[in-house]
C-alpha cells in the first residue's frame, strides 16, 4: 500500500515538473510571436505571464518578433473608422473607431502596429498611434503646406537593438517649381525636415497610393507612372507600371485583376532606370495567378485594395475578400456600408510602445 502511495506521488511530481517544463518554454520562446489580442487574453493565465507580457522588455521582443498582418482599418470621406480582422480570435482591437484619439481623424497610413491619422481641428495635426495599447503621439506642425489629403507614407521598422519605436513620416507635398518636395518627421529629432530633392515633372500622384519598403518610398501616380523617393539618398525617380502598390517578398509591387487572373508584376530592380541602356537586367517580374470564380458571387473581383506579402485584399462591388498568395485560397470577410467607397489601410496587431 505505501509503495502504490509513494508512486503516486512520484507521478504527480513528475507531472508537475513537465508542466513547468513547458510551461517555460512557452513563456520564453512563444509568447512573443502572439498577436497582442491574443496575449491580453494570455494575461489571465498565470501572475507571471502577466507581469512578464506588461514589462518593456517583452513589449520589445513581441513587436520585433511579430510581423503578421493581421487585418485591416476601413474608412470613408464620411464615416469613422472601423476594423476587419484576418481572424477574430486572434486580431483586434479595443476601440476600432479610434476614439482614443482627442479629436475625430482620417487614417492615412500605418506601418508594422503604428497608425498615423490625421485631426480636423486647427492645422490638420499628425497623430501616431498604436490602437493596440491605445497610446499616441501628436506631432508638431509641419514647414510646409501639405495640401487637404497629404501623400505621407509612415515608417518604422522594429529593431532588436532600439527599444524605442523610432519612426519617419515622409509627405511628397506639390512644390512652387511645378512638381513634388518631400518632408520627413523624425521621432528621434522630434522634427520636420524638407529634403533638398525635388521632382521636377508633369506627374500628379494619388495622395493614399504611398509604400515603403527597402528604403524607398513610392506612390502610384496618374498615366501608368510610379514616383519613387530613396529615403537615405534623398533622390527621387519614376518607374512605369500601373495598379495597386504593395510589398511582395519584401519587394515592391503592384497588383491588377487581368479577367481572371490576379496579375502582379514584381520590381526586381528598384535602380532599373538608371542603367545603360540595352541592359539585359528586367526592371519587372510578373506572376499570374487564378481566381476561383465559384468564391465570388458573380463574376471576378473588379480590384485590388491592397497587397502585403502573402495577402490580398480584393474587392466587388461592397464584397472585400482575403486572397493567400502561397495557400491560393479565397475567403470572403464581409461587406462594407454604403456610406461611400472605403479606403483600407493595413495593421500589424503589435504591442509597440511609442
Amino acid at each position: 500500500m505505501d509503495k502504490g502511495k509513494n508512486a503516486t506521488v512520484f507521478m504527480k511530481s513528475s507531472n508537475n515538473k513537465i508542466y513547468m517544463e513547458l510551461k517555460d518554454i512557452i513563456r520564453e520562446h512563444a509568447l512573443q510571436f502572439l498577436p497582442a489580442k491574443s496575449l491580453l487574453r494570455c494575461r489571465g493565465v498565470c501572475r507571471d505571464w502577466k507581469y512578464l507580457i506588461a514589462t518593456p522588455f517583452f513589449v520589445h521582443n513581441q513587436s520585433y518578433s511579430f510581423r503578421n498582418l493581421s487585418g485591416f482599418f476601413s474608412q470613408s470621406s464620411t464615416s469613422e473608422p472601423s476594423f476587419i480582422s484576418l481572424n477574430p480570435i486572434a486580431y483586434g482591437v479595443p476601440d476600432p473607431s479610434l476614439s482614443f484619439l482627442p479629436e475625430p481623424v482620417d487614417i492615412r497610413s500605418s506601418s508594422n502596429g503604428l497608425l498615423c491619422c490625421q485631426g480636423h481641428s486647427g492645422y490638420n495635426p499628425y497623430y501616431i498611434c498604436n490602437p493596440a495599447t491605445k497610446h499616441w503621439h501628436k506631432l508638431p506642425k509641419p514647414n510646409n503646406d501639405h495640401g487637404s489629403d497629404p501623400a505621407v507614407v509612415l515608417i518604422f521598422e522594429p529593431s532588436i537593438l532600439n527599444f524605442a519605436a523610432e519612426y519617419k513620416l515622409v509627405c511628397a507635398f506639390p512644390s512652387e517649381l511645378d512638381g513634388y518636395e518631400f518632408e520627413i518627421f523624425s521621432s528621434c529629432d522630434k522634427s520636420w525636415k524638407t529634403s533638398g530633392e525635388i521632382f521636377l515633372g508633369n506627374l500628379k500622384i494619388l495622395p493614399r497610393s504611398g509604400v515603403y519598403t527597402n528604403g524607398i518610398v513610392y506612390w502610384a501616380g496618374r498615366n501608368n507612372r510610379i514616383l519613387a523617393f530613396d529615403l537615405s539618398a534623398e533622390r527621387s525617380q519614376i518607374h512605369n507600371g500601373h495598379g495597386t502598390l504593395g510589398v511582395m517578398d519584401g519587394k515592391f509591387c503592384t497588383a491588377s485583376i487581368l479577367r481572371q487572373n490576379l496579375s502582379v508584376q514584381l520590381l526586381s530592380n528598384a535602380y532599373a532606370n538608371t542603367m545603360q541602356m540595352y541592359s539585359n537586367i528586367k526592371a519587372w517580374e510578373s506572376h499570374l495567378f487564378t481566381l476561383d470564380r465559384s468564391v465570388f458571387a458573380e463574376g471576378y473581383p473588379e480590384e485590388v485594395s491592397l497587397l502585403v506579402n502573402d495577402t490580398v485584399i480584393l474587392r466587388k462591388g461592397k464584397a472585400l475578400y482575403s486572397y493567400n498568395l502561397k495557400a491560393k485560397e479565397t475567403k470572403h470577410l464581409g461587406n462594407e456600408s454604403d456610406d461611400g467607397k472605403r479606403r483600407v489601410v493595413p495593421y500589424v496587431n503589435s504591442l509597440v510602445d511609442i
